[in-house]
């Protein structure tokens, strides 16, 4: 039976605009939007679907009166007040650059939405620190939040996001988390996410394992973490770049897939590019997103093409380190009989597959209906092989 309500697909028979505006409304018990002012927008763009330029024009014009008053608040000296401030107006930025196609205005957007997220957090959780993770000749950015819980070495779980999540998204729903649990966070941007395509133009890569390798030589080479008891985690398309990673960077302790990707990444696109012909507000991906953070902007074909190497069914057979799916029972976005066939293709003697239901109270792609039912179950996950 499908438990989706108005809650979950804000605008009935818009897929595109529906699954956007839940994954941003998954951020208010993090403090990083607020329902009030998602309601706000989201009654404006009721009425303007027909418009998509009204998509970014709506969210970033709730992100502008609130960097305002950010702004006037920081110069007050109120800086924990601007911080939140700062923090929702980030997030409605972020928002509003999802729809807007690569080129210097995507660009710009993604600028604005990426320093506002940064002060928010930084002043809101001093506990959190900007870093740079050397990667080949260049560097990848990440937020690396300590716990004040931890003892003198703690473990940490180094945390890769989805195709269209970002650093600052995954350091507050899972990194609070983890901290209040004795942990450390690294949430980075690999290639083709977050800042690292937007700012840096690094795209993805179907051996993620090289992005793995490098965060794990950042984390261990900190005096406060323990490097033995390091995970690796990824959400959404994430949960591909984690397999890859606990397959062939073999020094992680384990490793946590949070929606389980790909078997077959050219396969799953090639549908998602029919079923967007049929109807392009009928999928939650824009026409042009997998295009942009393959590289191939210009040339879906080509696209298709790269995807074909997206794919865990050798690399499953290499993961031989603790490792646990966590799957929506009801996901939309990727069908829940990926998560059985990773599972079975997996080699560890230690691998687990939960699927969350509406009973359990998350049902929806990565958790996006509720992130604290999945970070849950995986928190205690982690606790049993600590």
């Amino acid at each position: 039976m499908n438990a989706n309500g108005p809650w979950i697909e804000h605008l009935p028979g818009n897929g595109l605009w529906s699954n956007a505006i839940l994954v941003t409304k998954g951020m208010a018990p993090y403090g990083a939007v607020a329902l009030g002012e998602i309601d706000q927008v989201c009654e404006n763009l009721r009425a303007r679907q027909g418009e998509p330029q009204a998509w970014w024009e709506e969210w970033s014009a709730m992100g502008r009166r609130l960097h305002a008053r950010a702004d006037e608040l920081e110069a007050a000296g109120h800086h924990m007040s601007a911080g939140n401030y700062y923090l929702r107006a980030g997030m409605y930025y972020f928002t509003a650059e999802r729809f807007i196609y690569p080129g210097p205005d995507k660009r710009e957007m993604g600028r604005i939405a990426i320093d506002c997220q940064i002060k928010g957090i930084l002043r809101r959780y001093p506990n959190c620190e900007r870093v740079e993770v050397p990667y080949e000749d260049k560097s990848l950015p990440a937020l690396f939040m300590k716990s004040p819980h931890a003892g003198a070495k703690a473990p940490t779980i180094v945390v890769f996001n989805g195709m269209d999540n970002c650093k600052e998204m995954s350091v507050l729903f899972a990194g609070l988390e983890f901290a209040t649990r004795g942990w450390h966070t690294l949430a980075i941007d690999g290639p083709g996410q977050g800042e690292s395509l937007r700012l840096r133009e690094l795209y993805a890569r179907h051996d993620f394992e090289v992005a793995g390798s490098a965060a794990y030589d950042y984390v261990a080479q900190r005096p406060q973490v323990d490097a033995a008891r390091t995970f690796v985690m990824g959400y959404s398309f994430g949960g591909y770049y984690a397999a890859r990673c606990a397959a062939y960077e073999k020094r992680y302790r384990g490793g946590i897939a949070m929606s389980a990707l790909h078997w077959d990444l050219h396969g799953w696109q090639r549908d998602i590019k029919r079923r967007q012909d049929a109807d392009p507000k009928g999928t939650p991906q824009s026409a042009f997103h997998f295009r942009w953070i393959m590289g191939c902007i210009d040339d879906g074909e080509a696209a298709l093409e790269k995807a074909r190497q997206f794919s865990l069914a050798q690399a499953a057979g290499q993961i031989t380190c603790p490792f646990l799916i966590v799957h929506a029972a009801e996901d939309t976005v990727v069908p829940v009989a990926n998560a059985p066939r990773l599972f079975d293709a997996i080699a560890s003697k230690d691998k687990h597959l939960k699927i969350l239901t509406a009973a359990d109270g998350g049902h929806y792609h990565a958790q996006a209906d509720n992130r604290q039912v999945g970070i849950d179950y995986i928190g205690d996950w982690v606790e049993t092989r600590l």
